[in-house]
């Protein structure tokens, strides 16, 4: 009795309300993921996502920064350098300049997000074979449902989102009120697109982070030039450590790094004194965490970022879809500049830009981040703060938005095409929390305005605006629940199951190599842009190819326009054609013989050197 006497007198008189309504709290917030998990979760559909996975997977299992997915132009770039520098990379007495026949070093990916996942797959049981069917939460009726590892990113991601809406609460309160601050956590939580992101295991929710921590730090700096505290040596270290974090962003992402721009630019316009010297700090801390990066990559392909480098040319007229990508020999001169020798890739370039940007206008701006709140940020920009610090910010943040508008015009490639929200090549999303917290600062600065007949009315109002704003999430926890698998043409039983047939050394060639390596742990090259020279060029003398594997992205395209007419693609077209017609018969110029039985039903087709499946039914 005594007990219960003495926790009523804590809940009442000695704070305790205050820790029990934190406990609530946190727990609708687990209730929330819980049920989105349930209704919105799905295995991993982005090519970036399952690319940066089986990256870590390598890391944590101690193969070094080396990948699986092999991209035709990453083993041209690895080639062209070793020939440059006059190495020859053997494997016994055979030649392997592209660096195939060992474990090939990826030039795709910036390093913070496949180490962190790395770094997460070591401390967590990640389980890479499939389920056993008697584990009901990864089955479902006997039959695969859930990848455990996807799952596993999945609520890591989530995780972080957690702790990014925290971020946005604090900083809230600093620059606003805390009725901003809490309405303002409650709207990011109720953001649609942030939970996608969180399953989708792309970085974005990491690097989202890191930009949070780039603002508070960029906050700072402005409250100690302003009203000094901790002297100049304080400035300077805060100087520091904003081009630190944005370098960190820019190993996270590659078009981040462009965010040093404005913050070099806030650095200079914001510091009373030695402002140059401070700006200078800031870019050469930026510089020095980029530095070791981009010497290895010059050192493995003689490309400051590797493939990424030419991220700038993809999807133009003169290289569609992901046409660069998987060329094995590329005219791309000795030099980056090289590229844009010709008038044809400048006027394509162009042509990109400006398409891009119509659409972004059209589509992106007015929903900034995922949020129409972005009107009432964009009104705001009009109403003046009282702060300093919110008003300087919010220039800084014009900057920014303007910034990465540019990088993303030049930027998107045919990943963006794939998935038009969820991928990596969508910068405007990380604005999205902020614009919610200036957003909503200017919703509640009208609502003081209005005069409500009683104070109760005015909480119905907030509560009703939070509903319209957060309808798309409480639709997708309300809908029927949907299959987690995001097949065609990813199912990862299906995948891990014809990668088993493979031993671990053996190379196969696919139209999603990145799924292949990620499900099925197996070297896979990129489908090459013809059946006959390039795909012989692999094959024949840098090492045997044992297995095709063709899906869904190649045999439902429309089949007379993009599989027979657009060259170079029409040779694949035409075998496929073969196969067809001949009742599964591989023509006989091709090497791999063995086809695949009862795949082709389903829309995808497999062939190997040899019957494997017989082999392992025996088994």
């Amino acid at each position: 009795m005594d007990f219960l006497q003495k926790f009523i007198h804590g809940l009442e008189v000695a704070g305790g309300m205050r820790y029990l309504r934190s406990i609530a709290l946190v727990l609708a917030v687990l209730m929330l993921a819980v049920a989105y998990d349930f209704r919105g979760f799905k295995n991993m559909n982005t090519l970036e996502a399952m690319d940066a996975a089986q990256l870590a997977r390598n890391l944590a299992e101690g193969r070094g920064y080396t990948t699986l997915f092999i991209r035709p132009l990453s083993m041209y770039l690895v080639k062209k350098r070793n020939q440059e520098v006059k190495a020859v990379p053997t494997v016994g007495e055979v030649a392997d300049f592209s660096e195939i026949r060992t474990p090939h070093p990826d030039l795709a990916n910036p390093p913070v997000y496949p180490v962190v996942l790395a770094g997460l797959m070591k401390v967590l049981p990640f389980r890479y074979p499939m389920p056993e069917k008697t584990q009901a939460f990864w089955n479902f009726r006997g039959n695969f449902w859930r990848y455990q590892p996807d799952f596993l990113i999945a609520v890591f991601n989530q995780v972080l989102l957690l702790v990014a809406v925290a971020m946005v609460f604090f900083l809230a309160r600093r620059l606003f009120d805390p009725s901003v601050a809490w309405l303002s956590a409650l709207l990011m939580l109720g953001t649609d697109l942030l939970w996608r992101f969180s399953v989708s295991g792309l970085s974005t929710m990491l690097l989202l982070v890191i930009f949070l921590g780039l603002i508070w730090c960029l906050v700072a700096f402005e409250e100690e030039n302003r009203e000094p505290r901790g002297g100049a040596g304080r400035l300077f270290l805060l100087a520091a450590f904003a081009g630190l974090l944005t370098g960190v962003g820019g190993l996270t992402r590659y078009a981040f790094g462009w965010m040093i721009i404005p913050v070099v630019v806030f650095v200079l316009l914001i510091s009373s004194r030695r402002a140059v010297v401070l700006a200078s700090v800031s870019l050469l801390m930026f510089a020095a965490v980029l530095a070791p990066w981009i010497i290895r990559n010059l050192e493995v392909s003689g490309r400051a970022f590797g493939t990424a480098t030419y991220t700038v040319i993809e999807k133009t007229g003169t290289l569609p879809d992901f046409q660069l990508q998987r060329t094995l020999e590329a005219d791309l001169g000795d030099t980056f500049l090289d590229v844009f020798r010709t008038k044809d890739t400048l006027g394509a370039l162009r042509t990109k830009v400006q398409i891009n940007s119509l659409r972004m206008v059209q589509e992106d701006l007015p929903r900034l981040g995922g949020t129409w709140l972005a009107a009432f940020f964009l009104v705001g920009l009009l109403v003046p703060f009282q702060n300093p610090a919110t008003q300087r910010l919010r220039h800084f943040l014009l900057g920014a938005i303007a910034v990465a508008f540019v990088v993303q015009a030049f930027g998107k490639t045919q990943l963006s095409e794939d998935s038009p929200e969820i991928n990596t090549e969508n910068l405007l999303v990380l604005f999205g929390p902020l614009v919610i917290a200036y957003g909503v600062s200017l919703f509640l600065l009208i609502l003081d305005q209005v005069d409500f007949p009683f104070r109760e009315l005015r909480y119905v109002v907030i509560a009703l605006f939070a509903m319209l704003f957060s309808l798309p999430l409480i639709l997708t926890l309300l809908l029927p629940r949907p299959t987690p698998l995001t097949y065609p043409p990813y199912h990862p039983a299906i995948i891990q199951g014809i990668a088993n047939l493979m031993e671990p050394e053996e190379l196969t060639m696919s139209d999603m190599p990145w799924a292949v390596a990620w499900y099925g742990q197996r070297q896979s090259v990129w489908l090459t842009l013809n059946a006959q020279n390039d795909y012989f060029a692999i094959d024949s003398f840098q090492k045997p190819i044992k297995g095709l594997y063709l899906t869904q992205r190649t045999l439902d395209r429309k089949f007379h326009s993009e599989l027979l007419q657009r060259s170079p693609d029409s040779n694949w077209g035409a075998l496929v054609l073969d196969i067809i017609v001949n009742r599964q018969q591989v023509p006989p110029s091709f090497p791999l013989r063995s086809n695949m039985p009862g795949l082709l039903a389903s829309g995808q087709l497999f062939l190997t050197d040899r019957d494997r499946w017989r082999k392992a039914g025996e088994r």
